[in-house]
């Protein structure tokens, strides 16, 4: 079960640091996104989970 805590605490830390460093850059990025049609962000996140599971399978 631990593993699953380290890779949700390097999740936060990966998805702060854009904000932390470049707030504007994040706010923009993020206002872009809620244009997206829902077929869009789905795609999206599709590419991000495939990148996500081949990543831990190279890894593992």
């Amino acid at each position: 079960m631990e593993p699953i805590w380290t890779a949700l605490a390097l999740v936060l830390v990966f998805e702060g640091i854009l904000p932390l460093v470049a707030p504007k850059l994040w706010r923009r990025v993020f206002s872009e996104m809620l244009g997206l049609r829902d077929g869009q962000l789905r795609f999206f996140g599709l590419i991000c989970v495939a990148i996500g599971v081949l990543m831990v399978w190279l890894l593992g």
